[in-house]
């Protein structure tokens, strides 16, 4: 049930925010704050935000928690909170998953959704996801569908704490129907300011790639990401969205556009050569990133559109390129050189037939 006033929707009173330490959710608290619509806004993290951070909080409240205690009860009910937006979900860059972050992200998530089942002031529940929930295989669709289940279903990792996420919120959204519950499965984020897992392996001078395989990526840049993040706690659409830009870049394309080295590798070896690879500098890829940058994955949007009603201002291709344009990053290999050498190659070809 969406709160109304006179037929139009009305915006959130008093709207906490987890994850206020990261780039999502300590821009989205900005944002917020912002808003004189919004009475109140609170700002919740175990970790404190940087001195810069905390200055663009402007009048928003940081409350120093870890949401896997009761004590973030406590602040839901003293504060009156009618919104909770779930942005400390977490997806390290830099390091591989681990029990303590799955305990923070799925015990986390649960407490918090405890809290907010028990709360007779909270209305909306609004978290971020990820398209990682669909995982990434051979037997894909040519498009995910928020209906569409993974083909092949995560164990581990960062995705199997996501879908254990969602299905906590689901439940909440079920035992709570007069809350509004939103969903959004965001794809890989880029921009010249987040650090993600694809912009440290789109930064790296090498990349391994998969030998046979032309996997399709598909991004959302970082101010596309936070305005999805404020559009669905403002507009108040329950259900589960998908959230990308238009179009997509296969992988060989985002290599050459980056001007980076791409080094082909055997599917079984991929995590290997990533591990040996981070071992030496050359690359921070993942091992749990191998099957997206083998098979890729491309979400289908048409929900974003018409029932969240959210547009991405930037398409895959200009999120990549402002990453590249905002990033210092001196190319390995320019455009030019790649193209020259496509030339040669295809003559050479010629010759030969």
């Amino acid at each position: 049930m969406v709160e109304r006033e006179g037929g139009v929707e009305s915006a959130p009173k008093v709207v906490l925010v987890t994850g206020a330490s990261t780039f999502l959710g300590g821009y989205l608290i900005t944002r917020l704050a912002q808003n004189p619509a919004i009475d109140r806004v609170i700002a919740v993290d175990s970790l404190v935000p940087s001195k810069d951070m905390q200055r663009r909080f402007g009048r928003a409240e940081f409350i120093r928690t870890d949401i896997r205690r009761s004590s973030i009860a406590k602040i839901i009910d003293q504060a009156g909170v009618d919104t909770i937006v779930h942005a400390a979900t977490s997806v390290m860059d830099t390091v591989g998953h681990s029990a303590a972050i799955k305990e923070f992200n799925v015990i986390g998530s649960m407490q918090l959704c405890a809290a907010a089942q028990r709360s007779p002031t909270v209305k909306r529940f609004i978290v971020r996801s990820s398209g990682i929930v669909y995982g990434a295989s051979s037997a894909d669709p040519a498009h995910f569908s928020e209906e569409t289940s993974a083909r092949v279903e995560p164990t581990k990792g960062y995705d199997r704490d996501l879908i254990d996420v969602e299905a906590y919120v689901r439940g909440l959204g079920r035992r709570r129907p007069d809350m509004t519950v939103t969903i959004l499965r965001l794809s890989a984020v880029l921009g010249p300011k987040i650090s993600t897992r694809m912009s440290k392996y789109f930064s790296s001078a090498v990349i391994p790639v998969v030998i046979g395989h032309e996997p399709r990526l598909q991004f959302l840049h970082e101010e596309d990401a936070l305005s999805a993040l404020e559009h669905a706690t403002l507009a108040a659409r329950p259900g589960i969205f998908n959230v990308a830009a238009d179009g997509v870049l296969t992988l060989t394309q985002a290599v050459r556009r980056a001007g980076r080295i791409g080094l082909p590798v055997p599917a079984a070896m991929l995590g290997t050569v990533a591990g040996v690879y981070r071992g030496l500098r050359v690359s921070s890829m993942q091992f749990d990133q191998a099957d997206y940058v083998t098979f890729g994955r491309v979400l289908d949007t048409t929900r974003m559109r018409t029932e969240l009603g959210f547009v991405p201002a930037y398409t895959s291709i200009e999120t990549f390129d402002d990453f590249l344009s905002r990033k210092p990053l001196e190319p390995v290999i320019s455009p030019d050189a790649w193209y020259r050498l496509e030339r040669r190659v295809r003559k050479a070809a010629l010759q030969l037939t």
